[in-house]
């Protein structure tokens, strides 16, 4: 289980646009990673828009947001397109991010228990630190999440 102070975990994976793109990139940036289930869902539609809504006061504050889902690049390139994001997108098919950040577990839908991604977000400093780290929060919350740095 991860806390806050903790080193975030490092990935490599696939964007939308079929580049790799590892964590490690935006090493001395102030990142926000969240983890949403499925791309254009009513749920994670609410919190990649939210996020979008608030993308020139999170540009200003210097920091960079990277949605990750186990959708495929192409799936998550119509997501970007539709809503017009402007964020990182990326492909975890396997779930080694998700697990890494304790965003894959136990669900239940329509009473049945399945195994996917918990709706995650973690804010990471510019050393590579986890500032703050959420599991099963609800979509607006992650628009919030910002704010850890809009007084800096």
């Amino acid at each position: 289980m991860l806390h806050e102070g903790d080193d975030a975990p490092g990935f490599e994976l696939r964007s939308d646009t079929g580049e790799t793109v590892r964590l490690a990139d935006f090493l001395g940036s102030r990142v926000i990673v969240y983890f949403y289930p499925k791309a254009d869902t009513p749920g994670c539609t609410k919190q990649a828009c939210a996020l979008q809504d608030l993308g020139p006061q999170i540009h200003d504050a210097g920091v960079t947001v990277i949605g990750i889902s186990p959708d495929p690049p192409e799936k998550l390139a119509k997501f970007r397109a539709k809503y017009g994001l402007e964020f990182h997108l990326l492909s975890d098919p396997d779930h080694v991010a998700a697990e890494a950040y304790g965003a894959w577990g136990q669900k239940k839908m329509r009473g049945k228990a399945h195994r996917g991604v918990v709706r995650s977000h973690a804010a990471i400093d510019e050393r590579g630190r986890l500032v703050e780290i959420k599991n099963k929060v609800k979509p607006l919350e992650t628009a919030k999440l910002w704010e850890i740095w809009k007084q800096t």
